[in-house]
């Protein structure tokens, strides 16, 4: 009796420990994104790619062309798919705190990545820092300006943590210049140039002596940069983007264009620090609330080294 009670023992033992190994285990890793049409977070997408495949893990990514029920969906089958840990983007504020949720009620480690649903963290959130940055950019297109002169800002995705904070550290280099104006702003849905080209066209037919832009995304940067082209501006606005998107990096290498200063995340480095905290997680190791790479302010002198290498 006493044997048999010893081999249960034993048994139950191993059986704990072997379920405690499995459990620390990440094999598959499902990574959600709003929209792999962005550089943006196509840069973020091969850091976790290029990471994971070191580590021999499977990646499964799917795209939610900026739509948050399609997102909800897909994260749904992402959990049916078997992964062991969840990277996740919001596509937008709307019922961005459903996918965390759904994989925390599943016990799946849950890394954000740029933006952090409310109410509903994940273990651990990875972003540039926007607010510092954001400002640095518009402090250096003012200073350019000589601090004087009407403003517009043409804003990302409402809501969204990076628009939130982006305009924060815009508003204090405003705010800081008592002769900058700021005439007009408005919103976009997909950070995109097209959407930066047609706001920023109405925004100079409302304000024609319109000085400064700042784009909160190197996309809209690039449609403003195109619209004021058009209007036969481009020796007299002065535009600000976001983002390091590559084509823009390669725009500003040009030194040519009203579009001359951008803030450079370090989107690769963010995929690679999202695998590795999705890592720690699993095994049951504490990781950072929060993880924040800086930005770097980068004008056409700068941006060669970064078309040559993204970090």
């Amino acid at each position: 009796m006493k044997t048999t009670m010893k081999a249960m023992v034993a048994a139950v033992a191993t059986t704990l420990m072997a379920g405690s190994a499995l459990a620390g285990e990440v094999n598959k890793i499902g990574l959600a994104v709003p929209n792999l049409q962005a550089d943006f977070f196509n840069q973020i997408k091969l850091g976790v790619e290029a990471y994971a495949g070191e580590k021999g893990i499977e990646v499964i990514v799917v795209d939610a062309k900026n739509d948050t029920a399609t997102q909800v969906n897909q994260v749904q089958d992402l959990i049916t798919q078997g992964i062991d840990a969840f990277i996740y983007i919001p596509a937008g504020a709307a019922a961005a705190a459903v996918p965390t949720r759904l994989a925390r009620a599943e016990g799946i480690p849950v890394i954000n990545v740029d933006r952090t649903p409310e109410g509903a963290p994940g273990d651990t959130f990875i972003a540039g820092e926007s607010v510092e940055s954001a400002y640095q950019v518009c402090n250096h297109i003012i200073g350019l300006a000589e601090g004087k002169g009407k403003m517009a800002i043409i804003h990302g995705q409402k809501g969204t943590t990076p628009e939130v904070d982006r305009f924060k550290g815009c508003k204090r280099a405003i705010d800081e210049n008592p002769g900058i104006e700021l005439v007009t702003q408005q919103w976009s849905q997909m950070w995109s140039p097209d959407e930066g080209f047609s706001i920023a066209q109405n925004m100079l037919q409302a304000h024609p002596d319109i000085k400064l832009i700042f784009g909160q995304a190197d996309g809209l940067a690039m449609g403003a940069a195109k619209a004021v082209d058009v209007a036969g501006l481009s020796d007299t606005v002065i535009i600000g983007g976001y983002d390091g998107d590559v084509a823009a990096l390669e725009y500003l290498a040009k030194c040519e264009g009203p579009f001359i200063v951008t803030a450079t995340q370090s989107t690769q480095l963010m995929g690679r620090l999202a695998v590795d905290s999705a890592l720690k997680v699993a095994a049951g190791e504490e990781v950072p609330e929060r993880q924040i790479p800086n930005a770097v302010l980068t004008t056409c002198a700068d941006a060669p080294k970064f078309v040559e290498k993204h970090p």
